[in-house]
């Protein structure tokens, strides 16, 4: 058995997970607004799933930011109690049993890749559109990461052609600079993000629309455009990777119309227009997340 917890801004969601991949607990807790009551709040949950055996599972996190090693401290955590504390340290130390930490889209990659959309696949490229944009890279099944937590970190590359690509310039040029919280400026994460297709479709058109609200409009003038800002920013990591399989989760992914659309207009913005570079929907859905966290943990 493993367990798996993923630590979002609003609500942790633990689970018990056994070596097949069977979910066989679950739950779900606010989480506090303070770094000293999350970490009690975690090991709560972390008790009360872990009844079923006298030997302490493991357990694997999904984080939001990243842990950085060299420093033993979390950065660029939306769940800002985090930043710049010792967490690794400290929830091993409030758990006493072995933990591993990454980041929320890396854990959601690593799932998807595992035994999800992906399975099969060498390379695998999991992509979160939420209220951010986030992603994992995951290569002969095990995650590829870096000495300061940045793989797949794809929201924060410049934002490619913005007003200048041929396709777009004339709906594009109606579109406003957008700030990030990284300190940069239109950064991808601002136009593909749930976030930036909400903010895209009060530009064009002044109504001021939630997600889902947008994504059942079918092909209207926002999603159309979404699509192509879509390929050309997923573009530039299929140039460099070339991965089998793209898998799509978080609430932007629910627009049925990238599954039909995104394909093509991929192809004509990568190097190889005749590219094999499969576009799927996450398996798992919101269940990848805490899946992938638990996955940290390789089966014996």
């Amino acid at each position: 058995m493993r367990i798996g917890i993923d630590l979002g801004g609003t609500k942790i969601e633990g689970a018990l997970m056994d070596d097949s991949g069977v979910i066989v607990g679950r739950e779900r807790v606010d989480t506090p607004s303070d770094y000293a009551n999350t970490l009690l709040e975690i090991k709560a949950l972390v008790n009360r799933l872990d009844t079923s055996s006298s030997t302490p599972s493991s357990v694997g996190m999904g984080t939001p930011g990243a842990w950085v090693e060299s420093e033993r401290a979390m950065k660029n955590a939306n769940t800002t109690c985090l930043n710049g504390r010792p967490f690794l340290d400290d929830i091993k130390q409030v758990l006493g049993r072995p933990v591993r930490i990454q980041n929320d889209a890396n854990c959601f990659a690593l799932s998807e890749a595992l035994d999800g959309a992906g399975v099969g696949s060498f390379c695998v490229f999991g992509v979160i559109l939420g209220t951010g944009c986030g992603g994992g890279w995951v290569v002969d099944r095990n995650l590829l990461t870096g000495p300061n937590g940045l793989s797949g970190e794809w929201g924060h590359n410049p934002f490619p052609k913005f007003r200048s690509d041929p396709k777009t310039v004339e709906q594009e040029n109606l579109l406003s600079d957008r700030e990030c919280h990284c300190g940069q400026t239109n950064c991808v994460e601002g136009f593909v993000s749930g976030t930036g297709l909400e903010q895209t479709h009060r530009e064009l058109t002044g109504e001021n629309l939630r997600g889902p609200e947008i994504a059942g409009l079918g092909m209207c003038p926002t999603i159309d455009l979404y699509i192509s800002q879509l390929a050309r920013s997923l573009a530039v990591m299929v140039n460099a990777m070339d991965p089998d399989v793209v898998v799509l989760g978080g609430g932007a992914s629910n627009i049925v119309e990238i599954y039909d659309e995104l394909p093509d207009r991929l192809r004509s913005y990568a190097c190889k227009s005749e590219g094999k570079t499969k576009i799927l929907p996450a398996k798992h859905s919101d269940s990848s997340g805490v899946r992938g966290a638990a996955w940290l943990f390789p089966s014996k």
